[in-house]
């Protein structure tokens, strides 16, 4: 959910005074690859319906003039399968892809088109990665055909123990995770920046559990219990965050501080319930509440389908492509690229820019908190009647994090 609403209402103009570009008129395919079964099927679907709801919006209007059609696939959260999912996408027009659950996936998908990209000029494809948050994306491992529009996980980190610091009930901490990149990266740097900010922090617990596999997660709740830990830090998402809260509550685990990546995904607000408010804490470039433009989509997406519209970025990769196209005057993505390098706009998290060095999103974050929704934030999550209300906000500088990319352009 992102954009400068008045820089597409500048281009609106533009295009109403200067005449059609090249590009009105045309569809552009985007291919959807991400599970639709399994564990994580029910975040998947969400978010197919938060692309192709989006997709309908903006074909009412866009400073463009294109049509924009969602070809949604099941990868089964498997790199293999999505690497086939990839190419049935491309078999079917689409030039651009968008993906998020998983940095295995991700990474396959970046590794299919360096190759295909190479080897078929006038047929590249863009890759928009709304939510796969392992920094060596963007780091070791970063590609010119890969832009990421959420926060990776070192920057949640960053904005996460600049909060924890200041909070002098933090003294013993629990580090829960998946164990694949995601899951480990978050460990990684929560030690590292922990020891950095609050040395007297000590690390009493650091488990990996199997991603998408457990569906019973009382013997880790057991350990965490049994640690004296008063925090947890997590990056876990999906059915493994709302299981591990589910579980901390059936537990009575309620004196312990929950630090969280991915509170507000699909099936965590309702394991949380009344019982969590005031204990669980999510960080994140975007919440429910926010103010504008952005508020009416999540209410209409509310009314159509009863259920939240979560993840932001997917309004943010419609804008982008948006003002994308109508500055390049054309949806091929080579020229697409070039004009997202370094591009710069207001949005609802305040001022982003897609850095030109990584193709890393740099935004501001919010540290929100779990509590009863009213006032100012009235929109619950999951009809919970409870939401998460911000307590904080950092610019984009706080969170920003170096990266090591040596980017190969064509």
């Amino acid at each position: 959910m992102k954009f400068a609403i008045k820089a597409v209402a500048a281009s609106v103009i533009l295009v109403s005074a200067g005449g059609a570009f090249a590009q009105k008129g045309e569809t552009v395919k985007i291919a959807w690859l991400d599970p639709l079964s399994g564990l994580m099927a029910a975040v998947g679907t969400n978010q197919l319906k938060s692309f192709q709801f989006l997709a309908e919006e903006f074909n009412k209007k866009n400073a463009a003039g294109v049509k924009f059609e969602i070809i949604g696939i099941d990868n089964k959260l498997s790199p293999q399968e999505t690497t086939s999912a990839l190419r049935s996408a491309m078999d079917q027009g689409a030039r651009y892809v968008v993906q998020g659950n998983g940095s295995g996936p991700a990474l396959a998908i970046m590794d299919a088109l360096e190759k295909h990209n190479a080897r078929n000029p006038g047929k590249e494809v863009l890759f928009l990665n709304y939510a796969a948050v392992d920094p060596d994306l963007t780091n070791s491992k970063c590609s010119y055909w890969h832009f990421r529009l959420d926060a990776d996980t070192s920057m949640k980190m960053e904005a996460l123990t600049t909060f924890m610091k200041d909070q002098p009930e933090v003294k013993k901490v629990y580090l829960i995770n998946q164990n694949y990149s995601h899951g480990h990266q978050v460990s990684k740097y929560a030690k590292e920046m922990l020891k950095r900010k609050r040395p007297d922090v000590q690390i009493v617990g650091d488990d990996l559990a199997p991603l998408a596999q457990v569906r019973d997660f009382s013997p880790y709740i057991a350990k965490i219990k049994q640690s004296g830990a008063d925090s947890v830090i997590t990056g876990n998402w999906g059915s493994d965050l709302a299981l591990l809260i589910k579980a901390a509550n059936d537990a009575g685990l309620n004196n312990v501080n929950f630090y969280t990546y991915y509170g507000s995904v699909t099936g965590a607000p309702t394991a949380m319930g009344a019982s969590a408010a005031g204990h669980v804490y999510m960080v994140a470039y975007a919440h429910l509440n926010l103010p504008g433009e952005i508020n009416k989509i999540v209410v209409d997406y509310k009314k159509k389908f009863n259920d939240d519209m979560y993840t932001g970025a997917v309004y943010h990769a419609f804008s982008m492509l948006d003002s994308a196209f109508v500055k390049a005057k054309s949806t091929d993505p080579v020229k697409v690229a070039a004009v997202l390098e370094g591009m710069k706009f207001k949005s609802f998290n305040g001022e982003v820019e897609m850095r030109k060095t990584d193709h890393q999103l740099q935004q501001g974050l919010f540290i929100s908190k779990w509590e009863k929704a009213g006032g100012k934030y009235p929109l619950d999550s999951e009809s919970t009647g409870y939401t998460f209300i911000p307590v904080k906000y950092y610019e984009p500088y706080v969170a920003s994090t170096p990266t090591s990319c040596q980017m190969k352009r064509p």
